[in-house]
């Protein structure tokens, strides 16, 4: 079921991609053509998203590989890398499109709106198109099954989140480019009916902003991962304050939480139980997995019982 899943997310991905190659192909041809820096700056969008595309791709890849002696996690942060090199890439072409809209400020030239108007109207289309095909993946699993494959069901969880994670960042780049292109479109039309030419590099700037936000995100995302930060929506004082509420649960130190890769967090924590529940250990630790998985979908943990708190418990709450 997993190979099958994979599988077909990469097919969406490869379709995906010969899509947005035709779009560029067209822009950059129609931009050429029409004079018009906003279509080509789009254009630059575009690339962008075909390189993310096929970044994503070669992560889903390489995540799927197993683990081995040199690398106990597996090759999962390698998506991390890759999320850092494309926001740097956004960041360089939005600069770019900003130095050549002043240019083009300064020194305008003729635009052909009408030819301007046909491509990005063809890309708007292709790009609802992928957007169609990469947002139409079921985040339904199944839940069925016994005991005897619910570590499985665990693994085939994760793996469909991080994925579903990827999708989503495929899918937010080719919905940014979307929104370009209506901006080309608006543009293309009132080149149209005022002849004003300095509303294409107007654009280019908007269109710089866009790409500029989404390297923001993509940036921050990453190096949140990279320096083990505690994942987005999660708070060390809300998992201290859960796990505490636990039955015999005395106090929680030593606790730290980071994403491995997006969508796989992992959590460490040292735990002083009840001297007289000792004996109830086992029973204990399913309720903390139980919780931690219901509660917070931090199913990777590394949990230590004490008699107390141990010398040097630093991180988290203690």
């Amino acid at each position: 079921m997993l190979a099958h899943q994979s599988k077909g997310i990469q097919r969406r991905f490869v379709f995906s991609m010969v899509f947005t190659a035709l779009i560029l192909v067209a822009e950059v041809i129609g931009g050429l053509l029409s004079g018009s820096l906003a279509l080509l700056s789009d254009a630059a969008h575009v690339f962008m998203d075909l390189f993310a595309l096929a970044l994503s791709l070669i992560a889903l890849k390489l995540a799927n590989l197993p683990p081995d002696d040199t690398h106990s996690y597996g090759w999962h942060r390698l998506e991390v890398f890759a999320a850092l090199v494309n926001g740097l890439s956004l960041l360089v072409i939005a600069i770019g499109i900003w130095v050549e809209a002043i240019k083009r400020w300064l020194q305008p030239v003729a635009i052909q709106s009408m030819e301007m108007l046909i491509i990005a109207v063809i890309g708007l289309v292709v790009n609802l198109a992928v957007a169609l095909i990469l947002g139409g993946h079921d985040h339904q699993h199944e839940h069925g099954g016994n005991e005897h494959d619910h570590h499985d069901y665990e693994e085939h969880d994760q793996v469909s989140v991080r994925k579903d994670l990827n999708l989503n960042s495929a899918f937010l780049h080719v919905l940014g480019d979307a929104i370009s292109s209506v901006g080309v479109i608006l543009a293309a039309i009132l080149i149209k009916l005022t002849n004003i030419t300095w509303i294409d590099p107007l654009m280019s700037i908007l269109i710089g902003i866009i790409i500029l936000v989404s390297s923001f995100r993509v940036l921050r995302g990453a190096m949140r991962i990279l320096v083990e930060g505690v994942p987005e929506g999660l708070s060390i004082a809300k998992i201290n304050q859960s796990l505490c509420c636990i039955p015999d649960v005395v106090s929680v130190h030593d606790l730290h939480v980071w994403s491995i890769c997006s969508g796989t967090v992992a959590l460490s924590a040292h735990i002083v139980l009840k001297q007289s529940q000792e004996s109830e250990a086992p029973s204990t630790m399913k309720k903390i997995k139980e919780m931690l998985t219901k509660e917070f979908k931090i199913d990777h943990t590394t949990i230590q019982f004490e008699d107390c708190p141990c010398m040097n418990g630093q991180g988290g709450c203690n």
